[in-house]
């Protein structure tokens, strides 16, 4: 205690105390309002590209719907030879046989509309109204069309699309399925979202 009776270790201790409690006190308020100028993590799900492993992905089956990107789903078929066949067959009851609309990157703008024809990339949403178009890969009579040839029927308003995500003329919907900038990491590993390198 000093000579004017002020105990001073008792004061600096006090003093000492409240520094701390105030330093964590604004410390914890700083911490969400930084965090706030972070994008979420839905957010940068939403926009960032996705990668999808097809090593087991069976020949005439689809992966999807995979997980969002974009906030859109994504479907991935693995096609068979006969399917891939199909594909130079009745081009004539197609509205854009050629894809020359742009709802592919340019190195899908092909008949298989991919990178490697066994493989397609499509967003799952029917160009129409945004349903979501069943797979109906068999090669068979349907009861939506007699001479189906296998491909994607959107049950919502009927419209209809081929192998390769092409729509056929006379349906609701206007174009062709999206194909999403992609690219692959390796032999079984697609990038969704990327194409040569850069985020699309």
């Amino acid at each position: 205690m000093s000579d004017d009776g002020v105990d001073t270790g008792r004061r600096n201790f006090l003093i000492g105390a409240n520094i701390v409690v105030g330093s964590v006190g604004v410390v914890g308020a700083l911490v969400p309002f930084v965090g706030s100028w972070n994008p979420s993590a839905r957010a940068r799900a939403a926009g960032a590209p996705i990668k999808v492993d097809v090593g087991k992905l069976e020949v005439g089956q689809m992966l999807g719907p995979i997980p969002a990107w974009r906030d859109k789903p994504i479907f991935i078929v693995k096609r068979s030879r006969e399917m891939l066949d199909t594909l130079d067959s009745d081009t004539e009851r197609l509205a854009d046989p050629l894809s020359e609309r742009d709802m592919q990157p340019e190195y899908a703008r092909n008949q298989t509309r991919s990178i490697r024809p066994e493989i397609l990339v499509m967003v799952g949403l029917c160009t129409h109204l945004g349903c979501s178009p069943k797979f109906r890969p068999l090669i068979e009579p349907e009861s939506f069309d007699p001479n189906w040839l296998g491909g994607f029927y959107c049950p919502c308003h009927g419209s209809k699309f081929d192998l390769a995500g092409r729509v056929y003329a006379g349906v609701p919907a206007p174009s062709n399925l999206e194909v999403p900038p992609h690219s692959y990491e390796s032999d079984s590993v697609i990038v969704i979202g990327e194409d040569g390198g850069a985020a699309a």
